[in-house]
């Protein structure tokens, strides 16, 4: 509000009463326009104040209506839940109605059953006894009586086959105690040189820390059985620092559970499904280095020409040994004697140097076909398309045929110089392997057998088997009839533990 002074009359006497009647009538025109700009000032003021008023309320009503629809689509969502979950309710009792009903007429059904189980015991043992009192009639004995009398004549029996078994026991002992001597001073002998014993049955794999030694084994040991399982190695794990062990009569298993365990520790991850894959690629792998083998041997022999399934079959003797000594290397070994001797004889060199190299070709089959190795390279010669004048020294080399041409005598000379020279053998575990391969082909003729595997050993069997076909207790029948099969076969020491394994196996893919 602004005040504005009253002007003065510039010469006007101020006791003049028209003088201060102007002033004061000037005053009063300044009083009144000053209240009429403070009325509208405060008009003004008025005004603004009831327009925030009313925008201060339609912010509060807006703001109370947004709030009241959240609550109602709040109690909205509460009732549409309280609802699901009486509808949810209401089907699980109704459900539980259902099972009730039926566990009632299971009951009553299972009575009934009970009640004819009991009636049909009772029927039973009636019969039971009316036959036993109708076979004393017959027989004039009691049934006492008939006990004891087939309890003597069984222990008369039993004591007539004992002297005899005794007799025979008595004198293959002595038949066979020199033979036997030797056999245990063999054996001596061989554990002395546990290198080579060493080479033939176990594989060592270095690991980069004992740490990695637990994640080999995994939560429970589900890593190492899988690995067993799949591979058919047994992987021993002992305190001997960042090593472990892989022990099979099998070298080819042993050599590509070596490469699967060697992938899986370089590679860090460890668990059954990545067990599976690494092995299958192993697997692939091991056949390429047995068919490159083959090869290497066909240069080092100077052969040109060949079957490529003998090829293979060839390179998987680079992992077989006979009495300590490699047996691809005896087929090479064997190929340059008899080729000497068959050009100082004058005779067809390159046959001579053919039926030598391939005298043993059967040795990378025979855990495989059951038979002699002579006879079974013999028909796998045969069967890929070479001559007959080196089939028949292939199945003659061991006499389980006459030679019958100088090939044939040549082949079994130079391999009674390759394996006799001095050094070139050592007394293996031929007996030992002979002993775990029938153990295997044993379970392999039940059937449903899918896999089998000798391990620990051959201190243990685990048989797998297709779970379709074999239920569980047809898994514990097959168990016992292999160690029956395997008490009456074979000889060994100590115990042998068959364990049948029956796994179901689900796959889903999400694609």
């Amino acid at each position: 509000m602004h005040v504005v002074a009253p002007r003065q009359a510039p010469d006007a006497d101020e006791n003049d009463p028209q003088a201060l009647t102007a002033v004061r009538g000037q005053v009063r025109r300044v009083v009144e326009a000053a209240q009429a700009e403070a009325a509208e000032i405060l008009d003004r003021a008025r005004r603004r104040a009831e327009r925030e008023v009313e925008e201060l309320l339609a912010d509060a009503r807006r703001s109370a209506e947004r709030e009241a629809a959240g609550l109602r689509a709040d109690a909205d969502a509460r009732r549409d839940e309280a609802q699901r979950r009486e509808t949810r309710v209401a089907d699980r009792e109704e459900r539980a109605g259902q099972s009730e009903t039926r566990l009632a007429e299971r009951e009553v059904e299972l009575a009934t059953l009970a009640e004819d189980l009991a009636a049909q015991k009772a029927a039973l043992a009636a019969a039971a006894d009316e036959r036993r009192a109708e076979l004393e009639r017959i027989a004039g004995l009691s049934a006492d009586a008939a006990k004891a009398e087939l309890v003597k004549e069984v222990e008369t029996q039993a004591k007539r086959e004992a002297a005899i078994l005794v007799r025979d026991i008595e004198a293959e002992a002595r038949a066979k105690g020199e033979e036997r001597a030797r056999r245990i001073v063999v054996d001596s002998i061989q554990r002395v040189a546990s290198e080579q014993t060493a080479e033939s049955v176990v594989s060592v794999l270095h690991l980069p820390g004992d740490e990695m030694k637990g994640r080999i084994i995994g939560r429970e040991g589900r890593n190492i059985r899988t690995f067993e399982s799949v591979t058919g190695v047994n992987l021993i794990i002992d305190d001997t620092p960042e090593a472990v062990l892989l022990s099979c009569f099998d070298p080819v298993r042993r050599e590509v559970g070596r490469l699967t365990l060697e992938k899986l520790v370089l590679d860090g991850r460890i668990h059954p499904q990545r067990i599976e894959e690494v092995y299958e690629r192993s697997r692939d792998q091991v056949e390429q280095l047995c068919v490159r083998a083959g090869e290497d041997a066909l240069v080092q022999v100077g052969i040109a020409d060949m079957h490529p399934e003998l090829i293979a079959t060839l390179g998987r003797l680079r992992y077989r040994t006979s009495y300590g000594q490699n047996v691809l290397k005896h087929l090479i070994e064997t190929a340059h004697i008899a080729s000497h001797m068959a050009a100082e004889l004058r005779l067809d060199v390159e046959l001579v140097k053919r039926s030598a190299f391939l005298h043993d070709i059967g040795k990378a089959l025979t855990h495989e076909v059951e038979g002699s190795h002579a006879l079974i390279g013999a028909d796998l010669a045969r069967r890929y398309g070479e001559r007959e004048e080196v089939v028949h020294a292939i199945e003659a080399h061991h006499d389980e045929v006459p030679p019958r041409t100088l090939e044939a005598v040549l082949t079994q000379a130079s391999d009674a110089c390759s394996g006799g020279r001095p050094g070139a053998r050592r007394e293996s575990l031929e007996t030992y392997v002979k002993r775990l391969e029938r153990i295997e082909q044993i379970a392999s003729g039940m059937p449903g057998v899918e896999k089998v595997f000798a391990m620990q050993a051959g201190r243990e069997v685990r048989v797998m088997v297709a779970p379709d076909q074999v239920d569980d207790l047809a898994a514990q029948v097959l168990a016992r009839d292999v160690a029956k099969q395997i008490e009456d076969e074979l000889t060994y020491p100590g115990q042998i533990r068959i364990t049948v394994v029956r796994e179901s196996r689900a796959t889903g893919v999400a694609r």
